[in-house]
């Protein structure tokens, strides 16, 4: 089985299907560190990560944006001293696409990398 941060997103459309409560589980399952929240009536994917310094945050905060740039698909990010929380979610959808799990895995393997 191919990891989860190295399967391709596919392009997203505002009819595309959300993952279904058993998907999420068993994805969620390959990402013990991250959550599933409701912000706003949607689903999301959150996780906060822990940084020693500002610069160390933003530094990752700036890798994240980087990643989601190459992709066309967006997190919420916000950057606070030593800490970044990213959520994970498709817009057009409002709600969960296996895009978003795969793209919470490719977070953390940035956060690994540093």
């Amino acid at each position: 089985m191919t990891k989860l941060a190295e399967q391709a997103c596919e392009a997203c459309s505002s009819d595309a299907p959300k993952v279904t409560a058993d998907e999420q589980q068993a994805l969620l399952a390959q990402l013990p560190e991250w959550s599933l929240i409701e912000r706003e009536g949607e689903q999301q994917l959150q996780r906060v990560y822990k940084l020693k310094t500002f610069a160390e945050a933003q530094a990752f905060t700036n890798q994240v944006g980087d990643l989601a740039e190459s992709e066309n698909h967006h997190p919420a990010i916000l950057l606070e001293y030593g800490k970044v929380t990213v959520r994970w979610w498709t817009h057009k959808i409002g709600g969960l696409h296996r895009n978003d799990f795969i793209m919470a895995s490719r977070t953390e393997e940035l956060f690994q990398q540093r």
